[in-house]
């Protein structure tokens, strides 16, 4: 069956698009912040009643010890004073551990309708999917997980759903694999047990493979890089090698995939060297890239 349009709500609370922004979906109980964090103390529970409710929320930023982007996901429970979320929130401001987040992105529901149970359900699958999707490094210490009925789980698993729609919305792809879309090829590509259109190559010391895919070129995982750099080499590629040196291991193999713009980005960070990638990444059958477009 093919997907549903969706009638998504955006309102710029402050009247920017670089503001706060608070998004509703059509027919979804569910209601969703996204707040820069030099913007928080304009936040209050009168204005924001939905704000003092439980709810999850995720803090992006740049991890300032791996220079990744950066993600940490908690829960928050309403509180005997009234706070529920936004005070978790400023809680997180003055929190020197945590200065490293820019940017708070906030779920929780037009009905009040989380308890415990929700919320702690909504992190442990948030924090998982965070961590099988491998775009962000986790900050999470630990995670709970709460026990619930069948009918309650097809319930928070719709209000997943959405929550996915909401966040791409807001630009984080949190939740999206690498690999998620692939593009099409011709029945000669070779594909990898996922069914990937996969190319390779074998020379210079190099034995890598990648994928095409709609946002750009993947190197995968367990590709042998050349170790040296040759000295017409790029400032660009040689500064990508030095930001992924911790992915890669004393054999010069690669232990997690890459995404790049274009394929000739990604075999010049394979061979250290200028290169087309049109002409550099082949089947196994020896066909280039270019020819197989």
């Amino acid at each position: 069956m093919a997907a549903k349009g969706k009638n998504i709500h955006l309102f710029l609370i402050d009247g920017d698009p670089n503001g706060r922004i608070k998004c509703t979906i059509s027919n979804w109980i569910g209601a969703a912040y996204k707040i820069p964090r030099i913007e928080l103390d304009k936040c209050n529970n009168k204005e924001h009643e939905q704000l003092s409710q439980s709810g999850v929320y995720f803090l992006f930023g740049i991890s300032p010890q791996t220079n990744e982007n950066a993600v940490y996901i908690g829960q928050a429970a309403i509180r005997k004073n009234g706070e529920g979320i936004l005070g978790r929130l400023r809680e997180h401001k003055r929190n020197p551990d945590k200065n490293y987040w820019t940017e708070a992105v906030v779920f929780t529901t037009s009905n009040n309708s989380f308890g415990p149970s929700e919320i702690s359900y909504l992190e442990d699958r948030f924090t998982n999917m965070a961590l099988a999707a491998k775009r962000y490094a986790i900050k999470n210490a630990n995670m709970s997980y709460a026990k619930i009925t069948e009918e309650k789980e097809s319930e928070l698993e719709e209000f997943i759903d959405y929550a996915k729609i909401v966040m791409r919305t807001f630009g984080y792809k949190v939740f999206e694999p690498l690999l998620e879309s692939i593009a099409p090829a011709p029945p000669e590509v070779s594909r990898t047990k996922s069914d990937r259109p996969t190319f390779f190559i074998k020379r210079s010391g190099a034995n890598a493979k990648g994928c095409l895919t709609s946002k750009g070129f993947v190197v995968l995982s367990g590709s042998v890089i050349r170790k040296d750099t040759v000295p017409s080499c790029s400032d660009y590629v040689r500064k990508l090698r030095k930001d992924n040196k911790k992915y890669i291991d004393s054999n010069s193999v690669l232990q997690k995939d890459v995404l790049f713009e274009t394929p000739s980005g990604a075999s010049a960070f394979v061979l250290g060297a200028p290169t087309n990638g049109n002409q550099e990444w082949k089947t196994k059958s020896g066909k280039t890239l270019k020819e197989v477009k």
